[in-house]
């Protein structure tokens, strides 16, 4: 994360706070250690940011340099807390620090008692045991982000292996298990393949362009996907 970032999440994390927000919190969310968050409030105090407060105990802005809270119902904030808690179980480590972030920003300005109402929801997703998942789901993200080529061995359900050169189009989630959409080079053909189910892969060095013929919409078209799934 870049320093100009940091600096602003900060600032972000301590707005609408009436309480004071703890270096170690800070810490955590943003992926950096104690003594970074201390050196980078220190040069926000310096640069005249209205920050009160001292390590070991917290962080706050000066009474009067708040903002107003965003225009959320009770039943929304819950479906981002709710949303990000899934994130965060299933997703890459790249989209769970964005997902916490994004919370960060959302709980700073925020009345207290909705801001309460929202973090009790009683619907959890949990972590336990996907570390090694959710690396594997950061490296396809990032194939299909860049546009890679990948080698893959690739095991079937009756546990057959071949192997395969793909252009990685998306990742879906299917309540369960993850799914990644491609252009199969072996088979000419567009291919689910399921992350859990590739033995190794790399990427093989070569970028591909996607066409109309070999591309995320011809993908969704042949799953049988309807226009709506790009929707927001």
């Amino acid at each position: 994360m870049r320093r100009a970032d940091r600096l602003f999440l900060i600032i972000h994390a301590l707005r609408g706070r009436r309480t004071a927000l703890p270096a170690r919190r800070l810490a955590e969310t943003l992926n950096v250690s104690l003594r970074t968050v201390y050196r980078d409030v220190a040069d926000l105090q310096v640069c005249g940011v209205p920050i009160e407060g001292e390590a070991g105990v917290g962080y706050m802005l000066r009474k009067g340099s708040d903002i107003p809270p965003l225009m959320f119902t009770a039943e929304e904030l819950e479906s981002l807390v709710v949303g990000s808690r899934f994130v965060r179980a299933f997703a890459g480590e790249r989209l769970a620090q964005g997902a916490r972030t994004a919370l960060l920003k959302i709980e700073a300005v925020l009345p207290p008692e909705l801001r309460q109402r929202a973090l009790r929801s009683r619907i959890f997703a949990p972590t336990r045991g996907r570390e090694a998942e959710s690396r594997r789901i950061d490296r396809l993200h990032e194939a299909i982000a860049q546009h890679q080529v990948l080698r893959l061995d690739y095991r079937d359900e009756a546990e057959r292996t071949s192997a395969r050169e793909i252009e990685p189009l998306c990742l879906a989630f299917w309540g369960g298990k993850w799914t990644l959409g491609a252009w199969c080079r072996l088979r000419c053909d567009y291919r689910s393949f399921r992350p859990d189910r590739i033995a190794a892969f790399e990427a093989s060095g070569e970028t591909f362009t996607e066409t109309p013929e070999r591309g995320l919409a011809g993908y969704l078209r042949a799953a049988g996907a309807g226009a709506d799934v790009l929707d927001y």
